[in-house]
């Protein structure tokens, strides 16, 4: 790649990097109900414009000397957003096209993999009011503005920024709401938030499993120096679970992470302990029922051999 194609590269992926994020923080502030000037919004959506412009002038001959190597048009393709645009966001694009599809299920009441004998267990409980109040104050934004903006294109700016922002509402609470903690028919454990965070457990590493209320100061997602994970939902947790060695996940933007414990919340976290406990439980007294049994047999076939052996002694 030439010198200038190299400096288009990196231009490109600064500017998607800066100004798509600024976007969403854009959205995020007119439906919490933040008034924005006419004019910044105008501004915005046409830095957002030029922004996708220079992405395809920039992906365009990387896409074509893709397809001249002989790739296929979806290889091709990707190859060419990989190159572009940077992995926290297309992680952030990832999980929003996820969270609509959460949307869709949520619509058709549906819950997004749920294996055969696997017990879900919700945990929206605490955000639940947030989110709707949210959307309340979005939807009654979105009124005001209709009414009092002047100018067309800037109404008609605001319009589609504040419908999508209630959409991404719904799809955010759709997605949790749809993808719960599972417990699988081994014990396995999944823990997840929504679109955003999946973490899968073996059933073998679990240790214990306990009650334990906490509130945390945190995000989403921490962890400690102690290798403690802590995947809040309203800055609390409810269960804590113990294991024998570290289980490695991916943090929301794509950064790696390992931890031993576990603390998250779940709306009936006694049910949840309860659940781990009886798998665990389950499988220990099916391996000791089995042990018995086995002692048992040797022992009624040890009495049988010594009876045969008596019946067949010789007689003084």
């Amino acid at each position: 790649m030439s010198a200038g194609g190299t400096a288009g590269l990196r231009a490109a992926r600064v500017a998607v990097g800066a100004v798509l994020p600024g976007e969403l923080l854009l959205a995020v502030c007119l439906v919490a109900g933040v008034r924005i000037p006419g004019a910044a919004l105008l501004g915005a959506e046409a830095l957002v414009v030029g922004v996708l412009a220079l992405e395809a002038y920039v992906m365009w001959p990387l896409y074509a000397a893709r397809r001249r190597a002989g790739d296929r048009r979806r290889a091709a393709g990707r190859a060419a957003v990989r190159a572009v645009v940077p992995v926290a966001v297309r992680r952030l694009m990832v999980h929003e096209v996820r969270a609509l599809r959460g949307l869709g299920l949520w619509l058709l009441r549906r819950r997004h993999r749920i294996p055969e004998g696997a017990r879900p267990f919700p945990y929206t409980g605490p955000q639940a009011w947030i989110m709707w109040a949210f959307l309340l104050v979005s939807v009654v934004e979105t009124v005001v503005l209709a009414l009092v903006i002047p100018w067309p294109l800037v109404h008609a700016v605001v319009l589609v920024v504040d419908v999508y922002g209630i959409l991404v509402i719904l799809a955010l609470h759709a997605a949790c709401e749809t993808r719960p903690h599972v417990v699988a028919a081994d014990g396995a454990l999944r823990l997840r938030y929504g679109a955003l965070f999946d973490l899968r457990v073996p059933a073998a590493v679990i240790a214990s499993a306990r009650v334990e209320r906490r509130f945390t100061d945190g995000g989403l997602v921490r962890v400690d120096e102690e290798g403690t994970l802590d995947l809040a939902v309203g800055s609390r947790t409810t269960v804590s679970v113990e294991l024998t060695e570290p289980v490695e996940f991916v943090r929301p933007l794509g950064r790696r992470g390992s931890a031993r414990t576990l603390r998250f919340h779940a709306d009936d976290p006694r049910a949840m302990v309860a659940a781990l406990g009886r798998e665990r439980s389950t499988e220990a007294d099916a391996e000791t029922d089995a042990a018995g049994a086995a002692e048992t047999g040797g022992a009624a076939q040890a009495g049988g051999e010594a009876a045969a052996g008596e019946r067949s002694a010789p007689v003084a």
